[in-house]
């Protein structure tokens, strides 16, 4: 039942290739667990107490309850599962519950920071300077996510209407506006793509130096140069430029909602983690201003 949960995930569900892999490795854990420990060769037949001695198993591993928390989301989803088949008549996973997970504030780079970044640092006039160059613009231009910015092809970049089209989680699609300095850069981009003439014509926007689809590591390993230019925070991904992004429209007045639509967030509650960050710059301009602070 476990191959057959796994493709309704990927099929039905629409869950990501990276989700679908983590959760077939969570319930080949599950399975050694309860063989091992109670004989049990059936995780169909597994009930709440082994369920709980296994998620206790891995907190005494000391592992983080994020990761604690993201197994308990894939035990409930393919418990729900084998009862939705009639496969069980009770699901075991009701009692469960995640575990509390610290909130840890998102980290990004200071404005001035980026502006240094993109409009100072020099690029070269060549194909991988200016490929470099749009990487981090649409990181922090448009805050998408890695996912996305590898899965964006050529046709996704409306150079009329100045947006580009998105597939984001779930094979959900959004658009996002971009301005017209990136516009010209992408311009750019393309003509550079094209003057190398690589042998295999791929669509995809964002390519290697030979003309591939890019992948997760390389985008890492260009961003992290980029950022260590500029800036001294811990964390220098991808994913913090998506964080910079939606932390400075924030700044700059720009509604939530609006956040949450570009970011494509389905909850307003996963937005609002942002909103922390801007409280603490209205509490510095606060002590700085005002007289009796």
């Amino acid at each position: 039942m476990v191959n057959e949960f796994l493709t309704y995930l990927s099929t039905e569900k629409r869950y990501s290739k990276h989700t679908t892999v983590s959760y077939r490795t969570d319930l080949t854990a599950l399975s050694y667990y309860l063989l091992t420990t109670y004989e049990l060769a059936n995780p169909e037949q597994a009930n709440y107490p082994m369920l709980r001695s296994w998620i206790v198993s891995l907190s005494d591993q000391d592992m983080l309850p994020k990761s604690i928390n993201r197994k308990i989301a894939c035990l409930r989803s393919y418990y729900h599962f084998l009862q939705k088949k009639e496969i069980i008549s009770k699901d075991p996973t009701l009692k469960i519950k995640a575990l509390k997970v610290k909130k840890s504030l998102p980290v990004f780079v200071e404005e001035d920071n980026m502006i240094n970044l993109l409009d100072r640092v020099e690029f070269e006039d060549s194909f991988e300077g200016i490929r470099n160059k749009v990487v981090l613009e649409l990181l922090y231009g448009t805050g998408i996510r890695l996912s996305e910015l590898i899965g964006l092809q050529n046709n996704d970049i409306n150079f009329f209407q100045k947006t580009i089209k998105v597939l984001g989680k779930g094979n959900k699609e959004r658009i996002i506006p971009i301005h017209d300095k990136f516009i010209e850069l992408a311009k750019q981009y393309n003509q550079k793509k094209k003057s190398e003439s690589f042998s295999n014509n791929t669509d995809f926007f964002i390519v290697t130096n030979n003309g591939e689809q890019v992948y997760p590591m390389f985008i890492y390993r260009l961003v992290r140069h980029y950022l260590d230019q500029v800036t001294t925070v811990d964390k220098r991904s991808p994913h913090v430029l998506r964080h910079t992004f939606a932390t400075h429209l924030l700044n700059k007045g720009a509604d939530l909602n609006a956040i949450k639509d570009l970011l494509g967030h389905t909850s307003l509650a996963a937005t609002q983690v942002y909103t922390h960050n801007s409280i603490d710059k209205l509490k510095s301009i606060f002590e700085q201003a005002h007289p009796k602070s």
